[in-house]
């Protein structure tokens, strides 16, 4: 009983560690990605139908 407590005790610590793995490398990603300016003006003519009430 004990030795099947243990493999679950470890799994979720590897799968911890690798959570906390793939969350810093997200982070790291979005924090250094240079998001390009939009190049083109968008202009939507939205009717007052949908506004009224």
């Amino acid at each position: 009983m004990a030795e099947g407590k243990a493999v679950k005790s470890r799994l979720a610590l590897v799968l911890g560690i690798v959570g906390v793995a793939v969350g810093a490398g997200l982070f790291a990603f979005l924090a250094t990605w240079t998001i390009p300016a939009p190049s083109a003006t968008v202009e939507r003519v939205i009717s007052n139908d949908k506004f009224s009430r």
